[in-house]
């Protein structure tokens, strides 16, 4: 399972951290964040669940474009957002 969170003005605490945190217990594997810096291209993290804890390690910062082979074979270019 795969969650993409798009962090919201005002939120941004909850959008990165509480809401992780729920989705990681919820067992979902792949969680990624998608923040727009101001008048610049989208920023995208990634995130994998450790099974085991529960919790989320760090993957890649995509920038331009996400180029992915899990959950599924992905490619977005990130500037045509």
């Amino acid at each position: 399972m795969l969650v993409a969170e798009i962090v919201s003005p005002g939120s941004e605490s909850t959008d990165r951290f509480v809401k992780a945190g729920e989705y990681a217990r919820g067992g979902i594997t792949y969680y990624w964040r998608i923040e727009q810096p101001a008048g610049g291209v989208p920023l995208v993290y990634t995130y994998v669940l450790d099974p085991a804890t529960r919790i989320y390690r760090d993957g890649d910062v995509h920038a331009g474009a996400v180029t992915v082979s899990a959950p599924f074979p992905a490619m977005i270019d990130l500037s045509q957002l």
